[in-house]
């Protein structure tokens, strides 16, 4: 079983990635293969490699899949088609290897507890797989049981991916490592106890209980390996991107984004995993899955995004230099050229321009191509912010979400939701509106 390879054998698998790869591109240099060939092989050999071992490596893969349009050179859309499925992956370990978590956590007789259980893996996650179940008064319940073995696959997934996924260039030039590597570290460790998580699911579907916009299913019982929680239907998004209409993409984009906007408030807690997988289109609504890892926000967003939205919206380059400064963006004794920051910032600013504006590929992959551009003088700016820790994860779910809502091909309302919802960005256009 591939998850209870030791460490060393984990770590060689993930580092023969970047070495089949050079493989290829020699071969594509000898004209034994073509570029197209050796960038699907590739990426299917990332996803397969990935995908089985679970853990860390599966996580990373997930994480990636959200800026799949950064990834350069792929005309063919094979890293888009390779880490798509990572995100819905329904290839689990075999019923034998988890049932003895069932057995600890629930009790010999856990059997007892179900009307129902299929042994059959209906969906696989970076630290579990979840199976489909029935109570014994007719409830059908999505049980979610904890890979044996895992954290110890996790420390030594994280360590391995550090250097194999720069090696093989599977990001766009630009993408800083460490940050990626660092949370990867700390999301995971927080995911292994499902009570935590069971917590906080529990604290969305209350917040959202009967909501006509939003459906979280209520956890019913949680160890630290399993959860048993009501069952979800619905279309995942990345069904929706290869497959959905235009109408129910647009639906799916604009719920995720108002969710993304609203829910720090409303729950005190900012979903922080926003790859596709955990999202899905349910009767209208927003279904939303997998809450191992949040953010608590008792206060809703900060100001912070909404403010620096704005300032560059207006030109207000001493407003934006002040907000900067003030949440330690620029350190102490640094100057920084404001006014070039507009390309750094486009991912957030563009959308906001509009009222109505619709995310692709084309445009994530065009405007990231232009900022990560070392001729672009915008370039060197951007090289001089720091990114404090306490704004990281929340940066990060956002890019995450505009690269969710590239990947659905979304137009969404924009300017009135940012006016209604993001705290700062109202008072900021106070001095002037771009549009009026």
């Amino acid at each position: 079983m591939a998850l209870t390879r030791s460490s060393l054998r984990r770590s060689a698998a993930i580092g023969m990635l970047p070495v089949r790869a050079l493989g290829r591109s020699l071969r594509v240099r000898a004209k034994r293969m073509s570029a197209a060939q050796a960038r699907a092989a590739t990426a299917d050999d990332t996803r397969r490699t990935l995908g089985e071992l679970k853990g860390g490596a599966l996580k990373a893969g997930q994480l990636l899949s959200t800026v799949e349009t950064l990834f350069p050179q792929d005309p063919e859309g094979s890293w888009r088609t390779a880490l798509t499925g990572l995100q819905e992956s329904n290839v689990g370990l075999a019923f034998r290897d988890v049932e003895g978590v069932l057995r600890e956590d629930l009790g010999p007789r856990w059997r007892e507890q179900f009307a129902t259980f299929d042994e059959t893996t209906v969906a696989a996650a970076s630290i579990g797989q979840v199976h489909r179940a029935t109570l014994p008064d007719g409830r059908q319940v999505a049980v979610k049981v904890q890979y044996p073995g895992i954290a110890k696959a996790m420390a030594a997934d994280v360590r391995a991916l550090s250097w194999a996924l720069r090696a093989t260039s599977l990001i766009a030039r630009g993408l800083a490592m460490p940050p990626l590597v660092a949370e990867l570290r700390t999301r995971l460790g927080e995911e292994l106890d499902y009570t935590h998580e069971a917590a906080a699911q529990n604290r969305f579907a209350d917040a959202y209980e009967a909501d006509s916009e939003v459906v979280v299913p209520h956890v019913l019982q949680a160890t630290r390996r399993v959860m048993v929680s009501d069952w979800l239907d619905g279309v995942p998004f990345a069904e929706l991107a290869l497959s959905g209409s235009y109408g129910d993409r647009d639906l799916a984009g604009q719920l995720y984004q108002r969710f993304f906007l609203v829910s720090p408030k409303r729950v005190g807690l900012l979903h922080t995993d926003p790859h596709p997988g955990n999202f899905r289109l349910v009767d209208g609504r927003l279904g939303v899955l997998d809450f191992g890892s949040v953010l608590h926000t008792p206060g809703g967003l900060p100001e912070t995004f909404g403010r620096l939205i704005a300032g560059m919206l207006v030109g207000d380059s001493e407003a934006v230099e002040s907000r900067l400064r003030a949440d330690g963006f620029i350190r102490p004794g640094r100057h920084l050229e404001v006014d070039k920051l507009a390309g750094y910032l486009a991912p957030f600013t563009e959308p906001a321009r509009h009222e109505t504006f619709t995310y692709s590929r084309e445009w994530l992959r065009s405007t990231f191509g232009t900022i990560n551009d070392p001729r672009n003088p915008d370039f060197a700016v951007a090289l001089q912010m720091n990114m404090p820790a306490e704004q990281l994860f929340t940066h990060r779910v956002w890019l995450g979400l505009v690269g969710v809502l590239s990947g659905l091909n979304a137009t969404v309302a924009v300017r009135s939701e940012l006016v209604r919802y993001l705290p700062g960005f109202a008072q900021g256009l106070a001095r002037h509106d771009p549009l009026g």
